[in-house]
């Protein structure tokens, strides 16, 4: 195939064209699944407090630790070195902050990193066959890690008030500097 065949052009322009979706509508998607997967497991652990950002379901009202949830953590996730009456609830607590930080795209990276250490605990001790769904989980949060919650984000209107504050480093100047933060 010689550097100008039609099918070679089909594939770079197919390329080209695919190459051209913003990360921020992706990143956008990613927060929006991401939050909605934790809310809805934070809301099986939780009663009182009953919000479907999907469905649209709302009842509002003080909440509690589900009653199951302690013999849930003791009988069915069995966490080493916490013990159930802590880890309940604060996974309960985690699954609805950080998600919720992640809608709003807030403190992002760092949201999705404490998702990414829950998303390891739950493989490597809860459900260590579910490395597909965790996997899934996993390669979004990286991606929220590494490029950020995107322009449709608080994490951007912050970022844009004051970017001039603090500038960062390039590559060459961290790499000059490696003991500069």
């Amino acid at each position: 195939m010689t550097a100008n065949h039609p099918g070679r052009c089909l594939v770079r322009q197919s390329v080209d064209l695919l190459s051209r979706v913003p990360d921020s509508l992706i990143a956008f998607l990613a927060r929006f699944a991401l939050a909605a997967t934790f809310w809805s497991s934070g809301q099986t652990k939780v009663q009182g407090l009953a919000i479907n950002f999907v469905s649209g379901e709302f009842e509002f009202g003080w909440p509690r630790l589900a009653d199951s949830v302690i013999e849930l953590f003791r009988d069915e996730y069995r966490l080493p070195l916490i013990p159930p009456e802590v880890a309940a609830p604060m996974a309960a607590f985690a699954e609805h902050l950080f998600p919720f930080l992640l809608l709003i795209g807030l403190a992002t990276r760092f949201s999705a990193l404490a998702l990414l250490a829950m998303t390891a605990v739950i493989q490597i001790f809860v459900y260590p066959d579910a490395y597909a769904l965790h996997g899934t989980w996993a390669a979004g949060l990286l991606f929220l890690i590494a490029r950020g919650a995107g322009a449709f984000s608080l994490d951007a209107l912050i970022a844009g008030r004051y970017a001039y504050s603090c500038p960062a480093r390039t590559g060459a100047q961290a790499a000059a500097q490696p003991g500069r933060p």
